[in-house]
């Protein structure tokens, strides 16, 4: 597995000197940090990593590696009359792992002791990294495959994770549904399936209201486990950054038992099969290919590749965490593998996109119906000049309708500028409502309407969906009303655990994942019939 065995760290860390910004983002006090060089060893060519930065329409910053672009010369005046003195051109500002600090920074806290905050950042820059640039070039080429159509991308786990449910058996019951589903749609798809944990560091989360009143009371809202605390008193509520290294703890102690799952034979394909309802041909087809000479023992049947992924909203935390790659001279930000920036942070000229456009992670932009067609392609052109396959992910999140009448013209303003993305689906944001026992909750046949219309919508206009974004858990909850093993607005005190939003149980997400799976079979054969209506070329061509 990719995780365990692609990249290692390898010598001493060097200390890269980078730029230093005083500007204070807002709700944040401004620090300078410094970049730590790692090398990641089996790390892929530099070559096949191009610089990240922006384009020069974008003229707010220069690539992330290379050196500042040169102003064009001034032509010299023609010897018969004089020319008017050409106009000088300023040079993009060189992108720097602080260079988001003179931006402006919504959704961050505020901390009440800088000193203790420098502390803390100085502390986790220190650390180690939690996962490695090998690692992450890895999946971005997986996710280049899922933008063609060749694989299909299954992105879930938890809303936000929590310092009270940590332990190993809820890492092991999401980590198995993860497992499922992605073999019931391995045999629905007939395609690799890239599997990716919101795990290992969802902490924090975007409230839509920096406050939040109980009884006349008001306190600051709930912002993560990383953050604050969910106890409504005031000490709970404080910013406390301390929590930072309790989180980094929590996301490298995960990934490590992510890591002996995947690789110690807890996700062969002999035991997912014994896990419950997978379909009677997975045994089959595994008998074909014992038969064949791939035993169970394979490393192929007992291993498999993870990773892990995470929304980019706590700055101060992520630049901590962000290394300089010695094999590419490239910045990773190596908190995660995969990075997304949100519906309340994709701002142009933010903080998060600044952050985000320096750092070669695999990238993901959650989009709303409130999205506009140009907005959305000047942003993929900030973050992803290149164009390079597999480094942009659209995850769609807009409610069944909105995704009809939306995504279309998403599709079509992406393709004619000619863009290389990956589409896939959150049908969980769209598709919240409040129960009468005043509980947030989300109907599984909303969830399924939004599934159904992404894979109508891309079949209207030839595109591929790549994959599907979850917010679901292992454990038996009763949080999303619906599904075949109903769960009734007077189930959903019996086992609500979520410290956000409502996760589908285990039991719905297999359900949806038998569902998708089929819609990826019938693609699949109207693809192959499709094929062999093609003509033949000439003989002898």
């Amino acid at each position: 597995m990719s995780l365990a065995t692609s990249s290692s760290m390898a010598g001493g860390a060097a200390v890269v000197p980078r730029s230093a910004t005083a500007t204070t983002a807002s709700a944040f006090v401004t620090m300078k940090r410094r970049a730590t060089a790692v090398r990641a060893v089996h790390a892929a060519e530099p070559s096949k990593n191009p610089p990240v930065g922006v384009p020069s329409a974008a003229k707010t910053s220069s690539p992330s590696v290379a050196a500042p672009e040169k102003a064009p010369v001034a032509a010299a005046p023609a010897p018969v009359a004089p020319a008017p003195a050409a106009t000088k051109q300023v040079a993009p500002a060189r992108w720097a792992v602080d260079s988001w600090r003179t931006k402006k920074a919504l959704q961050l806290p505020e901390y009440p002791n800088a000193a203790e905050l420098e502390a803390v950042l100085k502390t986790i820059e220190a650390f180690p990294p939690i996962v490695f640039a090998g690692e992450a070039r890895h999946l971005e080429e997986r996710l280049a495959d899922a933008a063609m159509g060749r694989a299909f991308l299954l992105q879930g786990g938890d809303c936000a994770e929590s310092f009270k449910e940590f332990n190993g058996n809820n890492i092991r019951d999401t980590f198995r549904v993860l497992l499922q589903m992605s073999a019931v749609l391995t045999f629905g798809g007939q395609m690799p399936v890239i599997k990716v944990g919101r795990m290992a560091g969802q902490f924090a989360k975007p409230r839509s209201e920096a406050f939040e009143e109980r009884d006349g009371v008001k306190l600051p809202s709930y912002r993560g486990d990383n953050i604050n605390g969910d106890a409504f008193n005031e000490k709970s509520r404080i910013p406390d950054p301390q929590r930072m290294v309790r989180a980094y703890a929590q996301s490298a102690a995960t990934l490590n038992l992510l890591r002996a799952f995947a690789t110690g034979g807890y996700a062969a394909m002999q035991r997912v099969t014994q896990y419950r309802e997978l379909a009677h041909r997975v045994d089959e087809a595994l008998g074909f290919m014992s038969a064949a000479g791939l035993t169970v023992d394979h490393p192929l049947m007992t291993s498999t590749d993870f990773w892990t992924s995470h929304e980019c909203l706590l700055l101060p935390y992520e630049q901590s965490l962000t290394r300089q790659d010695s094999t590419t001279g490239h910045f990773y930000d190596c908190s995660a593998h995969m990075l997304w920036v949100g519906e309340r942070t994709r701002q142009l000229d933010g903080a998060h996109v600044e952050f985000l456009r320096g750092v070669a992670n695999p990238l993901g932009i959650k989009v709303s119906d409130k999205m506009n067609p140009t907005e959305l392609v000047k942003l993929i052109e900030i973050l992803n000049p290149s164009n390079k396959p597999g480094r942009i992910t659209i995850i769609t999140r807009m409610g069944a309708e909105n995704m009809r009448v939306k995504l279309p013209h998403l599709i079509r303003a992406v393709r004619h500028a000619g863009q290389i993305v990956t589409w896939i689906t959150d049908p969980m944001h769209g598709n919240t409502i409040k129960a009468p026992c005043g509980l947030k909750t989300r109907p599984f046949d909303s969830i399924l309407a939004e599934v159904r219309a992404f894979f109508d919508v891309h079949d209207q206009e030839g595109s591929h969906p790549g994959g599907v974004h979850l917010e679901m858990t292992g454990q038996n909850v009763t949080e999303c009303i619906g599904g075949s093993r109903t769960v009734t607005f007077d189930d959903l005190g019996d086992r609500y655990h979520t410290h956000c939003d409502p996760r589908l149980n285990a039991s719905q997400s297999l359900e949806l994942s038998f569902i998708i799976a089929e819609r990826l079979r019938r693609k699949r054969i109207r693809s192959s019939k499709l094929n062999n209506m093609l003509p033949l070329p000439p003989f002898g061509v």
